[in-house]
């Protein structure tokens, strides 16, 4: 019994000890932000390539926005028109038009010179289905419509009918706002159809034809909002023989409130299904299934420590000393290749009084000082300096993604942050902090989260399908109370909520096995080099020759070649990710492609 009891006495100080303390390597990071100095970008204007004619009206202002922002990160220069000014244009000064354009007949007899300017080489995309009139009839034939009836189609999912978009052809899509969007037409024989809807008429989507010597491609969606804008990327380069244009890159995955205090008590689900409290729930099933998850596909995870969880907007600020989760907790997720940002040093967004949470937040406090935000700040630094001292903390992520500009100040100025995480998508009351993938002019990197939870709806399904073909990122973040909450399926239980996140995953790194998985501040880097790059492009028919400005040592791109087939790349790489689309990683500040 002696030897018994002393095994097990030893068997529960070496478990004490491995909680306390569990060990990890330092990971050195894959990729760093760097000054802004170091980017020597030449910043003379470009020649527009594309013009964009607009029409004053809700769908032609909502689709010239939706353009300008796609095409200024693609980084094609271009040049917008009213649509009733049209004839001032001069077509052979540029390589593409768009039409964001509801009537057609605001271009009167610009429209036919448009058509012969197509048939010479140019490349015309039409962004939204226009108001069906005479004047749409008089060039459907031009634009690849045989029939067209009068009404419109209310568009409830999409079918990828080929190779098109990264992921897009390993399942259907769901709209989660259908209206009555889409053209009801019938295409001729010479049209190549990519989208569909995924009903039974199979109201064409997308479509591109050959018009004489050029093209057109025609979207005949309706959705202009930004989670749409990876489709309209993607149609913009069927455009030319050949388009390239920068992306990031990177895979990240964000815990919000990782490592934090762990709630005590039980939880109504938790004790359900498992029985057990919330900590220990916690550590041996939540913690076990989101580790393992990392495990089996290299995930990288950013953890945004939160050191209490008071109400406390005032100096000073109490030390928590409750820290053995912490180091258990945040040492597993660094021995993982992982990092650890800022979520602050409470749940409370770094706003002063006077911001207006329109009534969103009630359990919301504001800060009674700009100097008390720097205060917490500093604490927070200084907690987790103690507890990992070989990291740096570089990443932010703002408390339910809201932000002042007082506190964007206060994180530069007082814990030396480099990289904002919010969210991509704006919410509809307007009070959190949406981002672009930037540079601010403060210097701080935005890289924005565009999905999250376990739940990962429809809409979210889109977005990251959008964004997988926009800029070649996926950026997603969870939550570990995410299980105790109903709204964000606690109901469903675990099995059900983890599973869904595990089908996105196993979606994901099907359609981009290699996607480069990224921390945060590592994505920021690769956000920063993308940001600051400008690319020229020169194709004679047989080579494509890009040169950058701004370039840092490397530089990825997507390549579609719609005509031909590209050979080995010089100053650089080619690799295929789906028929006709490339990923082009530049080592060199010129990179010439022979297309075959």
């Amino acid at each position: 019994m002696q030897t018994v009891i002393a095994v097990f006495l030893l068997l529960v100080i070496v478990l004490c000890i491995v909680q306390k303390n569990v060990p990890y390597k330092k990971q050195e990071l894959l990729l760093e932000p760097l000054e802004a100095v170091s980017f020597t970008a030449d910043n003379a204007e470009s020649q527009s390539e594309c013009m964009i004619f607009w029409e004053d009206d809700a769908n032609g202002k909502s689709g010239l926005q939706l353009m300008e922002a796609v095409l200024e990160q693609m980084k094609i220069p271009y040049d917008a028109c009213s649509g009733r000014e049209a004839e001032k244009v001069d077509l052979q000064e540029y390589k593409t038009i768009v039409f964001s354009v509801t009537d057609l007949s605001i271009l009167d007899e610009t429209l036919l010179d448009i058509i012969e300017w197509v048939k010479a080489g140019g490349g015309l995309m039409v962004l939204y289905p226009p108001e069906h009139n005479g004047m749409l009839e008089s060039v459907g034939v031009s634009l690849g419509i045989s029939t067209m009836g009068k009404n419109y189609h209310m568009v409830e999912g999409f079918h990828f009918s080929r190779e098109f978009m990264l992921g897009g052809d390993l399942t259907d899509y769901k709209v989660t706002d259908p209206y009555e969007s889409s053209l009801v037409v019938e295409l001729s024989d010479d049209c190549q159809v990519y989208l569909e809807s995924d009903d039974e008429y199979r109201i064409p989507l997308i479509w591109s034809r050959e018009a004489g010597e050029g093209r057109i491609v025609f979207d005949n969606l309706g959705f202009l909002e930004k989670a749409y804008r990876g489709f309209y990327a993607a149609s913009y380069t069927l455009l030319e023989d050949v388009c390239a244009y920068p992306v990031i890159n990177g895979s990240a995955f964000y815990i919000d409130d990782f490592p934090s205090p762990v709630p005590g008590g039980n939880s109504q689900y938790i004790e359900r299904d498992y029985g057990m409290s919330i900590s220990d729930f916690y550590t041996q099933i939540w913690w076990r299934d989101v580790y393992n998850l990392a495990k089996k596909y290299g995930l990288r995870y950013t953890g945004l420590v939160i050191e209490e969880y008071s109400d406390q907007v005032e100096a000073p600020f109490q030390e928590n000393t409750d820290i053995h989760r912490y180091r258990y907790f945040g040492n597993m997720l660094l021995s993982l290749g992982g990092e650890l940002g800022f979520h602050g040093y409470n749940h409370m967004p770094l706003c002063l009084l006077g911001f207006d949470y329109k009534g969103e937040y009630d359990a919301y406090r504001l800060w009674e000082s700009y100097d008390d935000m720097k205060a917490s700040l500093t604490e927070l630094r200084r907690f987790c300096q103690e507890l990992y001292p070989e990291e740096k903390f570089q990443v932010y992520v703002p408390p339910s993604n809201i932000l002042s500009e007082e506190g964007r100040a206060a994180l530069k100025e007082a814990a030396d942050i480099r990289a904002v995480a919010s969210i991509y998508l704006p919410d509809s009351e307007g009070i959190s902090y949406d981002q672009e993938f930037e540079v601010g002019e403060d210097g701080i990197i935005e890289t924005p989260r565009v999905i999250s939870g376990y739940i990962l709806d429809d809409y979210m399904r889109l977005a990251a399908l959008s964004e997988l073909n926009f800029h070649y990122v996926n950026s997603h973040f969870q939550h570990p109370d995410d299980t105790l909450d109903k709204d964000r399926g606690a109901e469903l239980g675990w099995k059900e909520m983890f599973g869904r996140l595990l089908d996105y995953t196993d979606w994901l790194y099907q359609a981009a096995p290699d996607i480069r998985n990224l921390t945060g501040t590592e994505l920021a880097a690769a956000v920063q080099i993308y940001d600051e790059l400008q690319v020229r492009r020169e194709y004679s028919g047989d080579s494509l020759r890009l040169s950058f400005e701004g370039f840092q040592d490397e530089a990825w791109l997507f390549l579609r070649v719609n005509e031909g087939t590209p050979g080995e790349a010089s100053g650089g790489t080619i690799e295929e990710l789906l028929e006709g689309l490339y990923l082009v990683h530049a080592t060199d500040d010129t990179v010439e492609i022979p297309i075959r």
